[in-house]
């Protein structure tokens, strides 16, 4: 799988359960759009494990190549989900030397508040450039490309 081809979803989850099996889960989530199901199965990467449940602001990653059903609610088999914050962003993209998105929507300021690790949550101490990155960040500049400070970034190696 290329995390570049990673398409996100943001928002509330509205609800959580089991699926057909004991070891997967659907979770419903309540979008500007309307509804989206998320099957998680052992092969979704929870970030931090963070126990889903109601009410929490989540943004699920999933694989734009792979074929979908026609249904609705639309369904997708979700690849990464993670937790936001009020008023958060996230982003998946591929950064050059400068730290500038591939596609040049953000360009990162990198400081020592910057929470930088794997997705297995261990620290990252190498260079970010040349990498494929999931970005946490709130406020941009309104530059071209938009520039701003992440809270957060997790390589995706």
């Amino acid at each position: 799988m290329a995390y570049t081809d990673l398409e996100p979803i943001t928002g509330t989850i509205i609800s959580v359960t089991n699926g057909s099996d004991c070891c997967s889960q659907m979770m419903s989530v309540n979008t500007n759009n309307g509804i989206v199901n998320f099957m998680i199965t052992p092969d979704t990467h929870v970030i931090e494990n963070r126990r889903l449940r109601p009410g929490l602001f989540v943004a699920a990653f999933y694989d734009r190549t792979l074929p979908v059903p026609l249904i609705f609610p639309p369904q997708y088999q979700a690849q990464i989900v993670t937790v936001l914050m009020r008023n958060e962003q996230v982003m998946i993209g591929e950064f050059d030397r400068n730290l500038i998105a591939r596609d040049n929507s953000l360009q990162l300021t990198v400081s020592r508040s910057t929470n930088t690790e794997t997705l297995n949550g261990q620290n990252f101490n190498c260079s970010l450039s040349g990498r494929t990155l999931l970005v946490y960040y709130s406020t941009t500049t309104r530059s071209i490309p938009p520039q701003t400070t992440p809270r957060k970034i997790v390589v995706l190696c």
